[in-house]
């Protein structure tokens, strides 16, 4: 990992003006991010004694199945994340195997967004078992982002009896990469004019947006540090990487000024499963009510109605498809919703011996229920579109 100041957790103080983040539009914020460590294997090592100092893998068992989350100890033997769950059984043939309780792992994040709750009211849920918050003004009155951080992690520790990494910095991306920095369970923080050192030996991977296609793009430039991507002209970034060329030489410099966006409106609600065999079209319908039915039981309508119904499928050689259908009037219940979600099977037009790996379905297109009854019709045309579903979190 490359060298970063060793600066021991220090305060980031309050602006004063001039660093290397600030730009005329840009003022100076204390911005943390808070990162649950391995958040649903902890849990289960919470709530069973049995588990604990275990290697827990969170997963379904089965040939198709993929890990949520696996706890430090099974860290150990290369699990992580997204890999297939066979994989992860061969590397730990020990490894406890955990079904996935989402419904306790949002009750206790929920628990966690309370806490955050006390300190500052801008906080920006990016999943589960992260954050970001702006702490520039903090309720408490305390005198840095560095004692809202340290408070924060020993309020959770303290009434949830999880850890929490956090990262501290002037800006969102910042923070990110600084609570990943001395994680399980640690406390980095950038402070202001700190940041260009900090950035200069990290690999361009480290920045927000660049994937492998990118910085195989950027390693081909001889670009392979954020102090190599430095040196480079605006123009000849932007003349390559297009508007993500002025993003990337922002970046470089410490410059981000997207702002903590509380309280972030659903864009979509789904749920899809990978089958251990793969089934034709005709025998999609069951687990598609079951599906639809668990969609309906995390649905909140108080305020927000869904109005679009999508269904997603994946065939046994990959192809991914989806369809969806604006109803006249959002679906009022589950029943109906699965109703609707079948009747996008019809609309599948492959051919009859096609057999399918994954079935999902989902609700998108949500709008605020007085809005939704003024306009009954606007959206009566049925029509096809890409499905927005909602990563599910990840638990590290």
């Amino acid at each position: 990992m490359p060298s970063a100041p060793r600066n021991g957790g220090r305060h980031v103080p309050i602006a004063r003006g001039g660093t290397a983040m600030t730009t005329p539009t840009s003022p100076l914020r204390k911005i943390v991010h808070v990162d649950m460590d391995a958040f649903y294997a902890s849990v289960e090592q919470r709530d069973d004694p049995a588990l604990r100092d275990r290697p827990v893998v969170v997963a379904w068992r089965g040939r198709r199945s993929v890990v949520c989350a696996a706890s430090y100890e099974a860290r150990r033997f290369g699990i992580h994340s997204a890999m297939p769950a066979a994989r992860a059984e061969r590397l730990c043939p020990h490894a406890v195997f955990v079904p996935p309780d989402f419904t306790r792992y949002r009750a206790v994040s929920a628990e966690v967004r309370g806490i955050f709750a006390r300190y500052t009211d801008l906080i920006e849920p990016l999943s589960l078992d992260e954050a970001y918050l702006d702490v520039t003004a903090n309720k408490r009155g305390l005198a840095t982002a560095t004692q809202v951080a340290r408070a924060i992690r020993a309020d959770i520790r303290a009434e949830t009896g999880l850890n929490a990494s956090a990262g501290v910095a002037p800006a969102k991306y910042l923070a990110k990469i600084a609570s990943d920095w001395r994680k399980p369970n640690g406390l980095f923080v950038i402070q202001p004019h700190e940041v260009l050192d900090f950035l200069a030996p990290l690999p361009v991977g480290k920045l927000p947006g660049v994937g492998r296609a990118t910085c195989g793009a950027l390693e081909a430039l001889g670009i392979h540090t954020v102090g190599d991507l430095r040196q480079r002209p605006l123009a000849e970034l932007a003349a390559r990487f297009g508007k993500f060329g002025a993003r990337l030489h922002d970046l470089a410099r410490g410059v981000d000024t997207r702002s903590v966006q509380p309280r972030q409106l659903r864009k979509s609600l789904s749920a899809e499963t990978t089958f251990e065999q793969d089934r034709t079209l005709d025998e999609l319908a069951a687990p598609l009510d079951e599906l639809a039915a668990r969609v309906w039981r995390s649905l909140d309508r108080s305020r927000r109605e869904p109005r679009t119904v999508v269904v997603k499928l994946k065939t046994s050689d990959f192809q991914l498809l989806t369809r969806s259908h604006t109803p006249p009037r959002p679906p009022s219940s589950a029943a109906e919703f699965a109703a609707l979600s079948r009747g996008l099977l019809a609309r599948v037009d492959l051919p009859p011996t096609t057999r399918y790996r994954l079935v999902g379905t989902g609700l998108s297109n949500f709008q605020v229920r007085e809005q939704a009854e003024r306009q009954p019709g606007l959206f009566a045309e049925a029509h096809d579109a890409a499905d927005e579903s909602d990563a599910t979190a990840s638990g590290d």
